[in-house]
């Protein structure tokens, strides 16, 4: 491990990986496959937690991923990574991807994410990042955003824990009415 400085700017380490999409990245319908997208973002996002830790780093959650506009084959694909956040030992990058189509020279925002990643040190436990130098207004707006979704998170999973199945069937059946579900008889029976 590297000494690295108690703060650092966004800026600092701020990635961009470019890729042409070729055919072998298509999918079924002839547009680039959500994985080989979900792969090139984790790659870019740890290199830009990467960079601002000055540690190895794992990703321990994506929030949600939002496909805005189908990519095609042959379109350049730019993935743009930023820290938007710091924890102790966890960094919230910041993804947004841009394709280019290069005939017709359009571009066009197909997806926006959120990594959070976790610096592991050389003995492969979590390792203290340096915090966050916020330059701008879009920076503090980012940061505080990033906030809000971390307490979205926390609460939505205090809230998960509550959820209990009922066992009267009447009350199960109450819950599914409306839903586009078939069941059998004995999937609600007490059990």
């Amino acid at each position: 491990m590297q000494d690295t400085p108690e703060f650092k700017t966004a800026k600092f380490s701020q990635t961009t990986l470019t890729e042409l999409m070729i055919p072998s990245y298509a999918n079924f319908g002839g547009k680039i496959h959500g994985g080989i997208l979900l792969s090139l973002m984790d790659k870019v996002a740890y290199v830009c937690a990467a960079k601002h830790a000055g540690n190895y780093c794992v990703t321990a959650s994506i929030d949600a991923v939002d496909f805005l506009e189908p990519i095609e084959v042959g379109e350049m694909v730019s993935l743009m990574a930023s820290v938007n956040y710091t924890g102790n030992t966890s960094i919230v990058v910041g993804i947004r991807v841009i394709s280019e189509n290069v005939k017709t020279n359009t571009t066009k925002h197909t997806n926006t994410s959120y990594f959070t990643m976790v610096a592991k040190d050389d003995q492969n436990r979590p390792a203290k990042v340096p915090g966050l130098i916020v330059e701008n207004r879009e920076q503090v707006r980012r940061f505080i955003e990033a906030i809000h979704r971390k307490q979205l998170k926390q609460n939505y999973k205090r809230e998960a824990k509550q959820i209990k199945v009922p066992n009267d069937p009447e009350k199960l059946l109450e819950l599914l009415k409306g839903e586009r579900c078939v069941f059998e008889r004995k999937a609600i029976a007490k059990q």
